[in-house]
């Protein structure tokens, strides 16, 4: 779909250039005309100015997607090169995916349909050679030849999945069959990104792959809850009936750049109100615990999990357990704002203790996370100042 892009673009340049030309043209005409009939001001002249000052902008910005390099890219030879499909690809953890499979030399193609995914988290790889966008919802199907599949389409933060329950539920239910199907069809092996919601408000500490959870199948939660746990076992359905190649992985709490700072996830609420010194809310006692892996962390465990030959559900997550309200307190200190600490009533079905055990990962894969909180969480509010300084900015020029 992008492989021509780029001379597209160049076509675009010379269009701009005409339009650029022509406005000029009529630019001079009208001060001459505010000359003769000596007119100090124009307001066709003042519309010009505003249109060719648009237009020089649009230049110059697709002058700066097309002129920048790309990021360094492996050359695999035919057998090694993988075609490799990621659902959610334009995504916060999708897109660290994304750069992860194409600098190893892989041909990627993005499925989103930017219902939470962002064309700037991938915008860096259109037109590469190597790399395809294809905004497709997958509650239809979808026809490609690929070798593997990594399924990370779904929305994963409350806000966004409560926003839209049935469409949440869909995703991972019709989604997950049209992907397995899909699977089945070409022959490719299949990655299906469940999560540690799956366990609900655990009554075990920590949570082995082995437990089967604790879930309200009604609450406020369940249309993701229970939409993931379908999923997996639509999965393992397909892997027993259609001898599909079938991966999962039960996704702990992650945090890093690239996510929507509006998110409503607890990591991008505290940073984005601790930068702008508002209060930091926490919701209940602030006892509740989470584990925070850093997104790096996570694609490694993927990319393991995927080219790795078990196929049981697999637990990646950070084990270092924090409280909501230890939480806060880092993510103050990280960012050295002065905002006070405030707690509000607690939210309906929220589990108080969730932490990963990770021994299968370390077993079978491995893995282990590397980066600790307070490294990742650095590295993150970099990203959220420079966010916030970008909105800023659109506030001042609207």
């Amino acid at each position: 779909m992008f492989s021509h892009l780029r001379f597209n673009m160049k076509l675009l340049f010379g269009l701009l250039f005409i339009i650029l030309l022509l406005a000029a043209i009529l630019n001079f005409k009208l001060l001459a005309d505010a000359e003769n009939s000596n007119i100090s001001s124009n307001p066709d002249l003042d519309l010009v100015h505003k249109k060719i000052e648009h237009l020089s902008m649009q230049i110059n910005k697709l002058q700066d997607i097309t002129s920048k390099p790309y990021p360094k890219v492996k050359k695999l030879g035919y057998s090694e090169r993988k075609r490799i499909l990621i659902t959610g690809g334009a995504g916060f953890v999708g897109s660290h995916l994304v750069d992860r499979l194409m600098s190893e030399g892989h041909e990627v193609t993005v499925v989103d349909n930017f219902f939470t995914g962002s064309k700037r988290n991938i915008e860096h790889w259109i037109g590469h050679e190597n790399f395809e966008l294809i905004r497709h919802d997958i509650v239809n199907r979808l026809y490609v030849e690929v070798d593997q599949i990594y399924h990370l389409a779904s929305p994963a933060s409350p806000p966004h999945y409560m926003f839209n329950p049935v469409k949440t539920i869909k995703t991972n239910t019709i989604g997950t069959i049209n992907l397995l199907g899909l699977a089945r069809r070409v022959g490719a092996r299949i990655l299906v990104a469940s999560t540690s919601e799956v366990y609900g408000d655990p009554d075990v500490h920590p949570q082995s792959e082995d437990y089967w959870g604790h879930v309200n199948p009604i609450g406020p939660r369940s249309c993701y809850d229970e939409a993931k746990r379908v999923a997996e076992a639509l999965s393992y359905a397909y892997a027993k009936q259609e001898k599909v190649e079938v991966r999962v992985a039960r996704i702990f709490n992650t945090y890093g750049p690239r996510m929507h700072i509006n998110d409503g996830r607890v990591v991008s609420n505290f940073i984005q109100q601790a930068l702008q010194n508002h209060s930091i809310t926490i919701y209940g006692t602030g006892k509740q615990t989470r584990s925070f892996q850093y997104v790096s962390d996570l694609v490694d465990g993927l990319v393991l999990l995927m080219n790795n030959n078990y196929s049981l559900p697999i637990n990646l997550g950070n084990p270092e357990e924090y409280s909501i309200e230890q939480l806060a307190t880092v993510i103050k200190e990280s960012v050295g704002g002065v905002s006070p600490i405030v707690k509000q009533s607690g939210v309906q079905d929220d589990p108080q203790r969730r932490k990963p055990d990770i021994s299968r990962a370390k077993l079978y894969l491995g893995w282990s996370p590397k980066v600790s909180l307070n490294a990742g969480l650095k590295k993150t509010v970099e990203y959220f100042v420079k966010e916030l300084m970008k909105e800023n900015a659109k506030d001042v020029y609207s």
